[in-house]
């Protein structure tokens, strides 16, 4: 397994993972109409591409398949942060964070938020990432509920 920095050629592998990530997760956490909203955010929001295109993220990947992503954007925020569903919980995620905040670290970032789902901030928690607050927003007339998190880094 190799972890390698994105580039703009990687859009159509980062939608992909983002799409598989989002459509695995139990229907018990979202919702079938919760999951269509944020996968349409691929598609429909302008800042899920500018992270792509003006972000730096990092890839993991086993020759030609690629496990998962973590992009930041700007520089002190974790935008994007997917792995598929066949690569939960094998350290894919671990391996990105550790990535990320290195990177964040190096950039002489001295903190670094997020707004993590009901999945990611657990393991955020684990890593010493802290809630802020709990908040609801709305897309495409559905609610969601999501964590405002940051992490010190110094």
């Amino acid at each position: 397994m190799y972890l390698r920095q994105t580039n703009i050629h990687d859009k159509s592998i980062i939608k992909s993972i983002y799409l598989d990530s989002i459509n695995s997760i139990d229907v018990k956490i979202y919702s079938p109409q919760q999951k269509f909203a944020w996968c349409s955010q691929a598609w429909e929001n302008p800042e899920f591409n500018n992270a792509i295109t003006k972000g730096k993220g990092w890839i993991v990947g086993e020759s030609s398949y690629f496990r998962g992503f973590a992009i930041r954007y700007p520089k002190n925020k974790l935008s994007l942060f997917y792995c598929r569903a066949d690569s939960k919980r094998k350290g894919i995620g671990t391996m990105l964070l550790n990535k990320i905040e290195q990177e964040a670290k190096n950039d002489n970032i001295s903190s670094i938020k997020t707004e993590a789902s009901l999945i990611s901030y657990r393991l955020l928690l684990k890593r010493d990432w802290k809630i802020i607050r709990k908040e609801n927003i709305i897309i495409k007339n559905t609610i969601f509920n999501r964590y405002k998190m940051i992490k010190n880094l110094t």
